[in-house]
């Protein structure tokens, strides 16, 4: 006897997505060869950091000589090719994190300069783009400026070189994936022609990454490039779906040591930070970021594929380049858009009975829709989707713990969406 996952779905759909695990068939090896470099490389670093049981007893308190704690940062700072790493539970969201790196570079009176565009949404509110919430950059008297991209969505270089003159300019940041933005992710071979460029026309900056989504998408970090300070969350890639909260920034070690100082005290700095009960997940977390991150990348192939195959806008394209774990699709209005993001939440292990219901949430500026049935709340290396109501009603699709729960959740949205 045979059995089919696709056995109770419309014979068109049932036929379309066959078609699809047969044409993206060799990409999704492409990604295994991917994981299994990157996994190669994260073995090799616990072997030589010799982790143990030991390793995962928590620190409380101050959390002064948490053994478990100084070794994964090494890990971690050994991984990115970095002087050192600040790996925390107290970093409450990638956002966080960001803050943390930026705040610590910047003074009043210098400027942050976005090489990428306008950062996205939450960080606007970071720097006082948009809302005005107390302690934002704007209200400590540090300046603002970027260089907007081209139509196409690429780096302006031309105008780029004359806004870098400014020699207020102290830090350079980078966005690698789009925020809520139309364009694509920018690559590794993109990003390393990006630091190239900042450091011939202004080797004095500091150049920050915001990296989050990116980890274990494609062979290389940014940092093994030349970024001094790259930021990442610990409940999406890097965190695997096990981490349940923090972030993480490595770097060069006077800038670690800056960004430890802002987020405990000086003095203490980061040597100061309790791990309770968070040092295992943090650890098999990342033994295990290399295989979820790709499992989440096949399964964001396959959305873009079926998706083509229904005529719709996407991208990445399935057959394209991929430097992190989202995937775009456009439904030019707003109805189908909660449809089929309402969809994935009724195909998710959690909360699977909730309708996503459009509402203003803090850091952004339209109405959202969200789903986000994971087991842990916000965490976007599982399997999610969301979006701004606003023109062109663009959903921003992410993760997949596995890529067999993404293919059933897609095909489901597909089939409420597009044959009900």
């Amino acid at each position: 006897m045979s059995f089919s996952w696709k056995e109770n779905l419309p014979e068109e759909l049932k036929e379309k997505v066959t078609k699809v695990e047969k044409m993206i068939q060799p990409r999704i090896e492409e990604i295994d060869e991917q994981v299994l470099y990157n996994q190669q490389r994260v073995l090799d670093l616990f072997r030589k950091h010799h982790v143990g049981e030991e390793d995962l007893v928590p620190s409380t308190g101050y959390g002064y000589d948490d053994i478990g704690r100084d070794k994964i940062e090494d890990i971690y700072a050994d991984y990115f090719k970095t002087d050192d790493a600040l790996v925390r539970p107290q970093f409450g969201s990638g956002t966080h994190a960001i803050t943390v790196g930026l705040f610590s570079m910047l003074r009043p009176g210098d400027t942050l300069y976005y090489l990428t565009g306008t950062p996205y949404d939450t960080i606007q509110e970071v720097i006082g783009l948009a809302g005005n919430k107390p302690g934002n950059m704007k209200e400590w008297g540090i300046n603002f400026k970027t260089t907007e991209l081209t139509d196409d969505g690429q780096v302006d270089y031309e105008k780029a070189r004359k806004d870098l003159q400014d020699k207020s300019i102290k830090v350079v940041a980078i966005q690698r994936s789009l925020g809520y933005a139309t364009r694509k992710t920018f690559t590794m071979d993109k990003i390393k022609k990006m630091l190239k460029f900042i450091k011939e026309v202004r080797p004095d900056v500091n150049i920050f990454i915001d990296n989050c989504y990116g980890e274990f998408s494609e062979c290389e970090e940014p940092t093994f490039y030349g970024a001094d300070m790259m930021a990442g969350s610990l409940y999406k890639n890097a965190g695997a779906g096990l981490v349940k909260g923090g972030a993480f920034l490595v770097g060069r070690q006077d800038l670690i040591d800056g960004a430890g100082s802002r987020l405990t005290v000086p003095g203490a700095g980061k040597g100061e930070g309790a791990t309770w009960g968070y040092l295992r997940d943090i650890y098999q977390g990342f033994f295990m970021a290399p295989h979820t991150t790709g499992e989440a990348q096949k399964g964001m192939v396959f959305t873009a594929a079926l998706l083509e195959e229904m005529g719709m806008q996407v991208s990445p394209k399935w057959s394209d380049p991929r430097s992190d774990i989202v995937q775009t699709v456009t439904f030019g209005k707003p109805d189908p858009m909660v449809k089929f993001c309402a969809a994935i939440q009724h195909y998710s292990p959690m909360n699977s009975f909730v309708d996503p219901i459009p509402y203003h949430q803090d850091g952004y500026e339209d109405e959202v829709v969200m789903a986000s049935g994971s087991f842990v709340e916000g965490s976007t290396i599982e399997l999610s989707s969301d979006g701004p109501l606003r023109d062109p009603y663009m959903l921003y699709i992410q993760g997949g713990l596995s890529y067999a729960h993404d293919k059933i959740a897609i095909t489901h949205a597909v089939e409420e969406t597009f044959y009900k």
